[in-house]
C-alpha cells in the first residue's frame, strides 16, 4: 500500500511542475506579443494579449490548490516539501510577469494613437534577454540545475543596465522637446516592466537554487555568495 501511495505521489508532483511549464510557457508567450504588438504597432494584437491573461491567472489558481492539497493530504518532508514550496513562489512570479505583460500592452495601445517617436532598438533587446531569462529559470528548475539558475541572476545586471540606457536617451528627448513626453514616458514604463519582469525571472532562478541546494540566497548578493563559496 505504501508502495502505490510513493507511485500515486510522485505522479502528482509531476502533474504539479507539467502545469508550472504550462504556465511558464503562457507567460512567455504572452511577453512575446505585447514586445510584437508595438513592433509591429498593431493594437490588435495588443488586446488579444489582454484577454488571455485569465488563462495565466487559472493556471495560478490551479497550481495554488494543488500545492495545498498536497501540504495538507501528503504531508511532504525534506526536498518534496521544498519541491512544491518552490512551486508556489514560482507561480506567483509568473503570475506577476504575466499581468507586467498585460501593463506593457495597455501602454502600447495608448502609444499607437501617436506616430512612432524613435526607432525600437533596445526594448527589443530587453525583451529577448527578459524572455531568455525567464526561459532558462524553468529550464534549470527542470533539470534541477542550480549552476544554470545561477547564470540567470548574473544577466539581470545586463536588464538594468539596458533599463538605464533607455532611461537616459528618452530624458534627451524630453528635454529637447515637451511634445515628446508623453510617447517617452510610455517608452519608459514599458522598459520599466521590462526591467521588473527580469527581476521575476531572477526570483525563479533563485527558487530553484533554494530547491536544489535547500538554501535561500534572497536578498544576498549571489556573486558574494558564490565568492564565498556558499
Amino acid at each position: 500500500m505504501q508502495k502505490h501511495t510513493s507511485r500515486a505521489f510522485a505522479a502528482d508532483l509531476e502533474n504539479l511542475q507539467e502545469k508550472i511549464l504550462r504556465m511558464g510557457a503562457e507567460v512567455e508567450d504572452a511577453i512575446g506579443k505585447a514586445l510584437q504588438s508595438l513592433v509591429d504597432r498593431s493594437p490588435d494584437l495588443a488586446r488579444e494579449t489582454i484577454a488571455k491573461d485569465h488563462l495565466i491567472n487559472r493556471l495560478e489558481v490551479e497550481v495554488d490548490e494543488q500545492c495545498i492539497e498536497l501540504l495538507a493530504l501528503r504531508q511532504p518532508a525534506a526536498g518534496d516539501l521544498r519541491l512544491i514550496i518552490t512551486g508556489l513562489k514560482i507561480t506567483t512570479d509568473l503570475e506577476r510577469i504575466g499581468d507586467l505583460a498585460v501593463n506593457l500592452c495597455e501602454r502600447v495601445v495608448e502609444l499607437l494613437e501617436a506616430p512612432p517617436l524613435k526607432p525600437l532598438i533596445d526594448l527589443p533587446r530587453m525583451a529577448d534577454r527578459a524572455r531568455a531569462m525567464l526561459r532558462q529559470s524553468l529550464d534549470a528548475y527542470v533539470a534541477r540545475d542550480a549552476d544554470r539558475a545561477a547564470e540567470v541572476c548574473t544577466l539581470d545586471d545586463e536588464v538594468d543596465r539596458l533599463n538605464d540606457q533607455v532611461f537616459r536617451e528618452l530624458l534627451t528627448y524630453m528635454m529637447e522637446n515637451p511634445a515628446n513626453i508623453s510617447r517617452a514616458l510610455g517608452l519608459i514604463m514599458i522598459a520599466k516592466y521590462l526591467e521588473r519582469i527580469a527581476d521575476h525571472a531572477t526570483n525563479i532562478a533563485e527558487m530553484v537554487i533554494y530547491l536544489v541546494k535547500g538554501k535561500d540566497i534572497r536578498h544576498t548578493l549571489w556573486k558574494q555568495s558564490k565568492a564565498q563559496g556558499r
